[in-house]
């Protein structure tokens, strides 16, 4: 893959000397090149054990081991009225200790051995990550071993982590994009553990044995997967996970994922935030991966606004209309469904009709036209090939083809994505742009000023007023 980019990289050099020798530059959309065809390696699978499922790659390029374990939980499964226990659980995980080592003592190894470990919790997955050099691998496996299985979750550092949080809450209140895009998950997620979010009151209701519970009820090997990349051989590295991993012995199968929420109600709503600019948001249901119609919802969205300058909402509201200075789509996709969502941030005097082109936009896809059919061409093939650059690492690799198992994904959905994108058609746009965008479903957030609004709120329709202050009472 470092060939590819090397490659990339000589070929815009040369466009550059051409330019600056005189030569026009061709525009690359005008070369013809044969088809790239990528096959990333495949990493191997083995289930230790006690249970814990491995996934490993070797790439003897540069003397560093990476290593990751992905438990099944996550902030879907905080307590009603701790929301955030699962955050500060990660955090302390890290920074607490272990029985054998102090939080600060494993810092100080970590510098002096050039070590580094995160841990980061997502709404579905708790990963625990490390990255050593292949000389101190032992030392670093030790420490990561311990974080998994004996941590310590020290007083001192659960309360710095619980101001550190609290601080963080109070801060979104000063950021207008952040209360409106946290405000859009409490939504869109209705009457969900997903849409239940962290407040300064659920902070503050958190104490060591949350922690503890939370973790003696997740952390077993059967709930573990671990990747691992680097420069070391399969062997090796299956010896050194067993002796460092095969003694844990905590009873238990892997956790069932969440289940998928219930479709949202479409509704309009406004936070009111005395601000000169304006923050929008449309959202609604999404396919997931594993449905049918993935693959082309995922052109459809770029096509929309993910695809930057050429995609519809960012050409039309921000460039052409002048409306927003920053606008765009995003689709966050999940097994068993997804989310997709439009936004912009604009002047408060340009809100209502941002709103509005926004709308139109989406209303607009299933009419097709020379347009689209040329848009998806581009979209088809930047796509591809974005795919391809998101193999950019051996570590990469591995995490990805552990993660579809996860996912419960099938395991060739990373050999045939490529293919399936390629395979979207314009009656395919336009099927599951009529279906998806008939705004049966759409959330319409608007955070601003509406005595600063072009027109009343009620020119678009009879919306609910959000309080911004909910972010530090809690939900």
């Amino acid at each position: 893959m470092r060939r590819y980019i090397t490659c990339a990289a000589v070929f815009i050099l040369l466009l550059s000397s051409c330019a600056w020798y005189g030569t026009p530059a061709t525009n690359p959309d005008d070369i013809a090149y044969a088809p790239l065809h990528f096959e990333p390696p495949e990493a191997q699978r083995t289930v230790s054990g006690n249970g814990i499922i491995l996934y490993m790659l070797e790439d003897h390029e540069i003397p560093l081991v990476n290593i990751s374990a992905v438990i099944r939980t996550g902030s879907f499964y905080d307590p009603p009225g701790k929301e955030g226990l699962a955050g500060i659980t990660g955090t302390v995980m890290r920074t607490g200790g272990t029985k054998s080592m102090t939080g600060d003592e494993i810092d100080e190894l970590l510098d002096f051995i050039a070590g580094e470990l995160d841990v980061s919790v997502e709404t579905d997955s708790f990963t625990v990550s490390m990255s050593v050099p292949l000389k101190d691998v032992d030392t670093g496996l030790r420490v990561f071993s311990d974080i998994l299985t004996d941590p310590v979750f020290a007083v001192e550092k659960l309360k710095n982590a619980k101001a550190l949080a609290t601080e963080e809450i109070e801060r979104i209140s000063d950021n207008p994009q952040k209360i409106a895009f946290r405000e859009f998950r409490r939504l869109v997620y209705q009457d969900d553990p997903r849409g239940r979010l962290s407040s300064v009151e659920s902070i503050r209701q958190i104490e060591q044995d949350d922690l503890s519970a939370f973790y003696k009820r997740f952390f077993r090997p059967r709930n573990v997967m671990i990747a691992l990349s680097g420069d070391i051989r399969k062997a090796d590295a299956l010896e050194k996970i067993t002796f460092h991993l095969g003694g844990w012995d905590v009873p238990g199968g892997p956790e069932k994922a969440p289940p998928a929420p219930a479709l949202m109600s479409a509704s309009l709503h406004y936070i009111h935030k005395d601000t000169p600019q304006s923050v929008i948001i449309v959202g609604q249901p999404a396919p997931g991966i594993e449905d049918p119609d993935y693959y082309a919802f995922e052109v459809l969205d770029f096509i929309t606004g993910s695809g930057g300058f050429r995609s519809r909402i960012f050409a039309e509201i921000r460039n052409r209309l002048g409306l927003a200075y920053s606008a765009g789509s995003f689709y966050s996709p999940r097994t068993t469904y997804g989310i997709f969502g439009a936004y912009a941030m604009v002047k408060g005097t340009s809100t209502m009709d941002a709103l509005s082109a926004m709308t139109k936009i989406l209303d607009n896809m299933k009419n097709g036209g020379p347009e689209l059919k040329e848009e998806l061409a581009w979209a088809r093939e930047s796509i591809a090939n974005n795919f391809i650059f998101s193999f950019e690492t051996p570590n990469r690799i591995v995490m990805r083809q552990m993660m579809l198992e996860f996912d419960g994904l099938p395991e060739n959905f990373l050999a045939i994505y490529k293919e399936k994108i390629e395979m979207v058609g314009l009656d395919d746009l336009i099927d599951v742009a009529t279906r998806y965008f008939s705004g049966r479903n759409r959330v319409v957030l608007v955070l601003g000023n509406k005595d600063e609004f072009d027109k009343p709120l009620s020119s678009f329709g009879n919306f609910n007023r959000e309080e911004s202050n909910k972010t530090n009472q809690g939900n």
